[in-house]
């Protein structure tokens, strides 16, 4: 059962080798204060023949002296290596551990029972793929132990081990064991936690830790490290979704440059087309590079150094990813948030977010909910103190660029810092985008399909419908070109309307601002309007800022890319100034407009528009015909062919 070979006295060489393919198992204990956490931990380095004969020796002294056990030796010191926890008999820190047995390498995390001590075993469940919840045998199912439960299940954690301890209490009985077993199974059903694994033990005499023992014959199951050892963890590795987050650029030469990271799902091959996120640039990968040579693979977990065959634009905290498997983007995200300060979160206030190597600035502003950990009901609240959970919207300055946590941890997870301390003030879990881009329909809502064919409008109409979308900076000419056009669709015959965005704030979004998720959630709007709109057969001319790429793209998405044209007026921004009879770039300037694009907002230019044009050097008739050039061009002015 231990980590000893023979080959450590013929070969360590080969031991070294061997000893690095086995592969590596993160868990972390947890449950009640003196449920009997470090004492499991203790046997199974005591056990697996991984504690040393001078820490053995140690141990027995310290036994006497401030142990816990009585005339037993405690195994639990191993692990409380704090003062104060020696003193308390309790655990406060996180507690890190290292053993490895023939089969497979473990990092154990010891985390504290106390609700005081929750950001704690939040630190220790952050990077673990199996959990073991203890419970005393003879106090059964606690408030606690729901906590834990459903912290392990927030943070993603598959595998859970219940760990029905101090079995030595309860004369070994069966009919105990069976009734846990079953007040537990109705708290993973709630939490939704899948089949999890029940294990009667003592981890202080050692029955069913390591070696089964006498006192259990009625269990049939695996020992815990029987369950530790073959536990499948290898199935919960996403191998399709490409993500390799950027942590350093590698230059140390002017014939060398690569990216260097650790690969947090997918696997990449040289030759693989990936996309580089945020700027969506593609790349082809020409080497992967190790301290050992190049692979001609590297799947989830690997450290290893990327080149590509052009020269792109990639920096630290850029992300490359597959082609095929986006990652979501969106400014306000719905997030679950652990609040880990001693000072308050303040709804508004400025924090710091590092999501894996970027940081952008964020604020929260709503909490949706507060958890109560101990009965897991929602209650409403204005603040979270610290160990709160509570569910919240974030809003960044910055395109958040993630996956839902459920679906990568690595992408969808994050942290607060405070921008004047620098301290880590919450952890955070993306739930998925706040904004209303992607909210699911309520399921009793049902489509109406017409009885009027699109066919039958098109010969009506004698055209496609399209919708043209006019975007550029304040004072690039959109409302004017939109007017323009829409005459000169009026003059063909052709049935058009004109969507602005101005007009749009008088009346069907004069409930919103101008703060990113409000720009957003305007776009959306003439969307959805547009799409309506060209269901019907009717072309539509959509003048709007825009300044967002990625939310163009969603309005693309949402109308459909075959009948999306985009036109992007350009001219220099010297020129939109002088247009500008309002003063609005003059007061942005002055720092009196927040977020105006162009000057205190970033305004995404463009690079794959359908028609670009410069509106300082081309007259209004001039653009109109350009687009209504493409538009016929693309067969949207004539009526569809016969079917």
């Amino acid at each position: 059962m231990s980590h000893k070979s023979d080959l450590i006295a013929t070969d360590i060489d080969a031991y070294l080798a061997e000893h690095e393919q086995k592969d590596l198992l993160r868990f972390l204990t947890c449950g009640s204060v003196d449920d009997g956490k470090s004492t499991l931990i203790g046997r199974l380095l005591h056990d697996s023949k991984m504690v040393y004969e001078d820490q053995l020796a140690a141990l027995h002294k310290d036994s006497a002296a401030v142990g816990h056990a009585g005339e037993h030796v405690d195994l639990a010191l191993l692990t409380d290596g704090l003062k104060a926890e020696r003193e308390q008999g309790i655990t406060i820190d996180v507690a890190y551990r290292y053993f490895s047995t023939a089969k497979r390498k473990f990092i154990i995390a010891d985390t504290p029972g106390h609700e005081q001590y929750t950001r704690n075993m939040v630190t220790g469940a952050s990077t673990c793929q199996l959990a073991i919840i203890l419970i005393d045998a003879r106090h059964g199912v606690l408030a606690q132990t729901k906590r834990h439960s459903y912290i392990a299940s927030l943070l993603g954690i598959r595998h859970i081990a219940v760990a029905i301890n101090k079995m030595d209490l309860v004369d070994w009985s069966q009919n105990r064991y069976d009734e846990i077993v079953t007040d537990y199974r109705s708290i993973a059903t709630t939490l939704g936690i899948d089949d999890p694994l029940f294990l009667p033990m003592s981890a202080l005499l050692g029955d069913g830790v390591v070696e089964r023992g006498e006192h259990l014959p009625w269990y049939e199951g695996p020992t815990m490290m029987e369950h530790l050892e073959t536990v499948d963890i290898e199935a919960d590795m996403d191998l399709e979704r490409f993500r390799f987050p950027v942590q350093l650029v590698l230059r140390p030469d002017l014939g060398f440059r690569g990216f260097a990271g650790t690969v947090e799902s997918g696997i990449v091959h040289p030759g693989d087309t990936v996309r580089v996120q945020p700027s969506g640039t593609p790349a082809t990968i020409d080497r992967i590079v190790t301290f050992d040579g190049d692979l001609d693979r590297a799947g989830p977990g690997r450290a290893i150094t990327l080149t590509t065959n052009e020269e792109v634009d990639i920096s630290r905290g850029d992300v490359l990813i597959g082609p095929d498997h986006p990652l979501m983007r969106s400014h306000d995200v719905d997030t679950m948030l652990v609040w880990m300060a001693e000072a308050p979160m303040e709804i508004g206030r400025e924090y710091l977010v590092q999501q894996g190597n970027r940081r952008l600035n964020a604020r929260i502003t709503k909490v949706r909910e507060r958890i109560d950990i101990n009965s897991l009901e929602s209650r409403p609240s204005e603040e979270l103190v610290l160990n709160d959970i509570a569910r919240v919207t974030l809003v960044a300055d910055a395109e958040l660029l993630f996956d839902p946590y459920r679906v990568n941890r690595a992408t969808g997870s994050f942290i607060l810092i405070d921008r004047l301390t620098n301290a880590t003030v919450a952890a955070g879990m993306i739930r998925g985008s706040a904004g209303s881009w992607d909210k699911e329909t309520d399921a009793r809502v049902s489509p109406q399909v017409s009885e009027v064919t699109a066919y039958e409008r098109s010969i009506r109409y004698g055209q496609q419908p399209v919708t043209v979308f006019l975007t550029g900076l304040t004072g690039a000419g959109k409302s004017t070109i939109a007017k323009a056009l829409e005459r000169a669709m009026f003059n063909r015959g052709r049935a058009s309307i004109r969507l602005d965005g101005e007009n749009m704030r008088l009346g069907l979004s004069r409930d919103l601002g101008f703060s990113p998720e409000d720009r957003s959630e305007n776009l959306r709007r003439a969307a959805e309007t547009a799409n309506l709109v060209n269901n019907q057969g009717i072309i539509v001319v959509v003048a709007h800022l825009a300044p967002s790429a990625d939310l163009r793209a969603r309005a693309s998405e949402l109308i459909g890319p075959d009948r999306f044209v985009e036109v992007f007026l350009d001219p220099p921004i010297d020129v939109c100034r002088r247009r500008d009879t309002n003063g609005l770039y003059e007061a942005a300037d002055r720092g009196e407009l927040d977020g105006f694009p162009g000057v205190s907002a970033p305004y995404d230019r463009p690079t794959d528009a359908d028609v670009v044009l410069d509106t300082s050097h081309l007259d209004i008739d001039e653009c109109v015909d350009r687009i209504i050039q493409v538009l016929d061009r693309r067969g949207f002015l004539a009526a569809s062919a016969p079917r």
